[in-house]
């Protein structure tokens, strides 16, 4: 899909509040209402805007620790990583999940409640997994900058 001005400055304003009504969207890229419409329903049905979410402050749910982990696969068979995805995907305190390139194979955010809570996710994710050959996790501190938000070209 070819993304024109219109489609990227729709998009800077849904990245920034998308409950903005569709007439101010309008306003703001010279478009009607009609025609934000049209074109936010085009860039769902193609994918480019994937979700609509609230982004709930993981603090006040209950879950104020925020832990990054590299993890390292025994074996890199297909079927092997394939499985760790489906698991990790499948864990609810994981928030995010990557597989890199690198000394790790994931990369995962994670949010818990307490240490505790993550050693138990440990137990059950890593050292329950007989293909985990290592874990390294990093306990964030501070909250600094948290985003998804894609840059826009131009």
């Amino acid at each position: 899909m070819i993304l024109d001005s219109f489609d990227l400055a729709i998009l800077a304003v849904l990245q920034k509040d998308n409950t903005t009504p569709q007439r101010v969207v309008g306003e703001a890229v010279n478009l009607s209402a009609p025609a934000v419409q049209r074109r936010i329903k085009r860039l769902e049905e193609a994918g480019v805007i994937r979700a609509n979410v609230a982004v709930i402050d993981p603090a006040k749910m209950g879950h104020p620790i925020t832990i990054f982990v590299e993890v390292e696969m025994e074996s890199e068979r297909a079927d092997l990583i394939d499985a760790a995805k489906r698991e990790f995907t499948a864990a609810p305190e994981v928030q995010q999940c990557y597989y890199v390139t690198g000394d790790a194979d994931f990369v995962l955010v994670m949010l818990v409640p307490t240490m505790a809570d993550y050693e138990a996710v440990t137990r059950r994710l890593f050292f329950g997994n007989n293909n985990v050959k290592r874990f390294r996790t990093f306990v964030a501190m501070d909250r600094v900058k948290v985003g998804l938000t894609v840059p826009m070209p131009g």
